[in-house]
């Protein structure tokens, strides 16, 4: 048997399934459409009207803590979803599904399964639902660098501390990986070519990761750029191949991402590495300027010797360490599952503990 607290709280259940696909699509692509939000946006205005309309006036302690907890929801995770997306520890989607929820889920919401009760935990004192989302999903978020230990040293590729941030590859999948490179050519980065932008470049030129590898000291000439190309956003899914014939959706979206064992990196030689590239007088290897000045935008970020640094590596190495980065969207529909379910995680530790 199933029973609700209101009918504004069955409503609100539709956000499980809509996140559920939002993570599916950010893990496979990295891009959530910006119309997603929308429609959960809508709604939660509407049952917040609803519901604020019958806390007026507040005349009952009750209303007013109802009333105070819609307001540290919307006047305080809405501002510090913003401010997390400005700094960049967010990016376009996260933000836009904390304000979700901000709105959509202000306070707890009440639910009877065969007689149990959800969420199994009680409320925190704060009582402000999104915030118990909030904190589930950092949480669940911190145990992905283990997880990403784990998956290295089960691939023997254990290297301390690089294995909790960053996993080996082979250069023939970065057509379909995401993230960045963790390596320059310089050594280990944390500012390394992204991949969307690599495959942005190959697309511009018209080439595949194949040909880079086969032919780095003919294609490092700039003179050797031909007719170019849409070089789109760089998604994985908007091309057959790393630098093939777009297909699949063509509608704008944001975001906001184990090998068998490899000799070390400085045995990691392609065929091609004794070619020594262009006549110094090039003054623009690998075209990076033209590509940079003729694309719009600026390709997350990437500069011509930063572009220059990733095709080095992928046309000379077997396979390079890269950063995946985790899609937020995936700890926070299971921090969001975890709240609707038991509650909020940092609270039931503390309560556990005897601190609260």
């Amino acid at each position: 048997m199933f029973g609700i607290g209101t009918l504004p709280d069955l409503l609100r259940l539709v956000v499980i399934p809509v996140l559920a696909w939002t993570a599916w699509r950010d893990i496979r692509t990295r891009r959530v459409p910006n119309l997603v939000w929308y429609p959960l946006a809508a709604l939660g205005l509407g049952l917040l009207a609803w519901e604020l309309l019958g806390h007026f006036p507040a005349e009952t302690v009750f209303d007013r803590l109802y009333l105070i907890r819609v307001g540290v929801s919307v006047f305080f995770v809405v501002p510090l979803s913003y401010l997390f997306w400005r700094l960049g520890g967010f990016g376009g989607a996260d933000a836009k599904a904390l304000i979700v929820f901000a709105i959509l889920l202000p306070t707890f919401p009440s639910y009877e399964l065969v007689g149990v009760g959800f969420p199994l935990a009680e409320p925190t004192r704060l009582g402000v639902f999104s915030m118990t989302i909030l904190t589930n999903t950092v949480i669940v978020g911190l145990a992905y660098p283990l997880l990403l230990a784990a998956r290295n040293l089960a691939d023997g590729e254990f290297e301390f501390p690089l294995s909790f941030v960053g996993r080996r590859v082979s250069v023939s999948s970065l057509s379909t990986a995401h993230g960045r490179l963790f390596e320059s050519p310089d050594g280990i980065t944390r500012s390394g070519l992204d991949l969307d932008a690599l495959r942005m470049y190959l697309r511009w030129r018209g080439l595949t990761l194949s040909d880079v590898r086969a032919n780095p000291a003919s294609l490092r000439d700039p003179e050797s750029i031909g007719e170019t190309f849409d070089p789109t956003d760089g998604a994985v899914h908007r091309a057959t191949t790393d630098g093939g014939t777009p297909e699949g959706e063509n509608t704008a979206a944001e975001s906001a991402d184990g090998t068998d064992h490899h000799p070390e990196a400085s045995e990691l030689t392609h065929d091609a590495d004794d070619d020594s590239g262009v006549a110094p007088d090039s003054d623009d290897p690998w075209g990076a300027e033209a590509f940079l000045d003729e694309i719009e935008g600026s390709a997350y970020g990437t500069t011509p010797d930063k572009l220059r640094g990733g095709l080095e590596l992928v046309s000379t190495r077997n396979s390079v360490w890269i950063s995946p980065g985790i899609p937020f969207i995936v700890p926070m529909f299971v921090g969001l599952v975890v709240a609707f379910v038991y509650g909020d995680i940092l609270f039931g530790a503390l309560r556990a503990l005897g601190i609260v």
